[in-house]
Parts: C-alpha cells; structure tokens; sequence
C-alpha cells in the first residue's frame, strides 16, 4: 500500500510539473490574437529616420528538421540615422527576439518600431544596428530551442544569423559589441542562448521572460493530448487553441522524436498517463534549472538585465532569475514596472533598452 501511494503521489507531481512547462508562456498573455495592441510612448521631437531592411538569412542549422520549417528565415535589420551617410563608421549589433505566436513583422508592431528605436537615439542612446529575426513556426514558436523536429534556431541566432549580418553590414564584429535581447518567448531565448552563447554576446536584456522554471499549475487537460494526437501533419496544428498549439510548440522544440511521424515529438502523457521521462526532457530546459551549468558563461557578460511587469504572471520567476544570479554573485539590474505582460513593452524598448545597450556594449572608437 505504501509503494502504492508513493506512486500515486508521484503521478499527481508530474501531472502539475506537466501543466507548469506546458502553460508557463500563457500565465499572463491569455489567448493569444496574432499581434496585442500595445500603447506606444510619445514622439520624440526631432527624432532622425532610421531605416528598415527587410531580408532572407539562409541558414544551414535549419536544414532538414523533421517538420518542414523553411531554413530561409525573414529578417528585419534597423539601420542607424546615420549609417548611409557615414560610409566608414561601424556599428555594435542587437539582437532582438520576438515572442510566442507571432513573427518579426507583428513584433515591431507591438513595440512600435521604427517610432521607439528613433526616440531612444534622440533621446541620447548611441547609435547600434538592430536586428529582429523570424522565428514562427509551424506550431507558432520555436521557442529558440535546438531540435531535429523543428529546427536548431538556437544555433541560427548565435551563428547563422550573427555570421550573416557581419558578413553584409558593417557591424563591429566582436562579442562585446553585440548585445541579444527578447520579450515573453524571446526572452526565454535570450536566457537560453545567453547562457551558452557568451563567446557570440557581450550584454543580455530579457523582458518578461517565460519559461523560467516549472511551477505546479493543476492538473493536466486530457482534452489536449486527444486533440494533438489526431493531428496528421504540423500544418493541421492551425486547428488547435493557442495553449494547445503553445504545448505543442513546447514539445517539439523540447522532446522531439525522429522515430515519432508525423509529429516527431513525444508528449509528457500517454493515453492519460504523465510520462516522468518526457517531463523531466522538458525540465532540463528551464533555464532556472540550467543556471548552475552555466555560471562561468555567464559571468563573461559585460551587462544583464531583466524587467516585468507588475500585474505579469512572470514576475516571480523573472525574481527568482534575479535571485539565482545575485546568489552567485553575477552583475545584473531587475526592474518590476507597472504594466501586464504586453502593456508596457514598446516604451520598455525606447527607454530602458536601448540605453541598456548603449551603455553595456563596446562602441570602438
């Protein structure tokens, strides 16, 4: 009896560790439309025009995944008011990730670009490049993960990508010189790849960052797995609802499965049973967990930062990256600021930053 109950109890465990990995990037975003209204901050009197080029990144690390998502990723690279006319002069780089359920194009609507990264220049930050690359998928994320399902985008961002835009714009191409940034999604993306990346970037800026860690939620929806289940191709997960879609996403990019058609990728429950194997795959990517791996790397940043929004149902975790990092005693500002998870972000880019990166990166001379 006692065997038993251990083993019930441990079930009832994994259901809600279950739940926490995969409904944490919707604690405060909700049901997700395609792109959130997001208030902007004022114009800047007298802010000069940046530029916006729009183009295609090849990139090797996304070839051949399982789910067919295409290796030519859309990229958008803001270019500087002065870059056309100082023909010499180079440029540190931002890199700067969107979030779940939408691509590059959605998120400069949400934060208000060109308007807010031409009010952060006329308001003192130094001039940098920004990049702001694609990362929507099949089922709406990436989650800037590294899989054979759905393609290694941790790798795109911190080689493929980085390599590219060195090689065609005239960018300060060192370490220091490169900061990587990202909200919601994002943000996890940047905690990830920051974490095993620090010979690409010199600062980090996370805003809202899910995914932190796996808190227990409830219990598991069964609703969910018989709806994944029936699906015949990736296409088909347009059917599903946002969190079902969002579980999906999680699943791919964290338990994926070659052997496993059409979908590749195992679920964390099987015929209504929590499976501790799938969980614990998923656990392993929760960069609170990851934290103590990675301590040496993260020391090599020149700067970190972390904000969140006070009515944000990630700012526990947000504290507790804070907390983690204080613990080892790495250099990092944390900003609570009054806002949800989407309200405040446009201006959060205009004036914390890009300030951020005009003071952490290496500018040369």
């Amino acid at each position: 009896m006692a065997s038993c109950a251990r083993e019930q109890q441990k079930g009832m465990s994994v259901n809600k560790l279950l739940v926490a990995l995969g409904t944490a990037l919707m604690l405060s975003t909700g049901p997700a439309s395609a792109q959130v209204k997001t208030p902007g901050p004022p114009p800047v009197s007298g802010a000069k025009p940046v530029t916006i080029e729009r183009i295609t990144v090849h990139s090797p690390a996304i070839e051949g995944n399982l789910e067919g998502e295409s290796p030519d990723r859309a990229v958008l690279v803001v270019l500087p008011p002065s870059y056309r006319a100082s023909p010499t002069r180079r440029y540190p780089v931002v890199y700067a990730l969107h979030g779940y359920s939408i691509g590059a194009e959605q998120w400069i609507g949400e934060i208000h670009v060109p308007q807010t990264i031409e009010g952060a220049f006329a308001k003192g930050a130094r001039e940098m490049i920004v990049v702001i690359p694609d990362s929507k998928t099949a089922h709406n994320g990436s989650f800037y993960s590294s899989s054979v399902t759905v393609g290694d985008f941790e790798t795109f961002v911190a080689r493929d990508l980085v390599s590219y835009v060195d090689g065609h714009y005239r960018t300060i191409a060192e370490r220091r010189s490169r900061g990587l940034a990202g909200h919601s999604m994002g943000g996890y993306g940047t905690a990830r790849i920051g974490m095993k990346h620090p010979e690409t970037f010199g600062a980090l800026y996370m805003m809202s960052p899910c995914c932190l860690s796996t808190r227990a939620l409830g219990t598991p929806d069964a609703a969910t797995e018989t709806a994944i289940r029936a699906l015949r191709s990736p296409a088909d997960s347009a059917t599903l609802s946002w969190g079902q879609r969002a579980q999906l996403a999680t699943a791919a990019a964290w338990s994926p499965n070659p052997k496993a058609p059409p979908l590749y990728l195992d679920l964390p429950v099987k015929d209504g049973v929590p499976q501790p194997d799938v969980v614990a795959r998923w656990a392993a990517n929760a960069p609170l967990a990851m934290l103590d791996q990675y301590v040496g790397n993260l020391r090599r940043y020149a700067a970190i930062g972390i904000d969140v929004g006070d009515r944000d149902g990630l700012k526990d975790d947000a504290g507790k990256l804070h907390a983690a990092l204080d613990s080892y005693g790495i250099a990092n500002s944390f900003e609570v600021y009054p806002g949800d998870h989407t309200s405040g972000v446009a201006g959060r880019v205009q004036d914390r930053m890009m300030p951020f990166f005009s003071h952490a990166l290496a500018f040369g001379k």
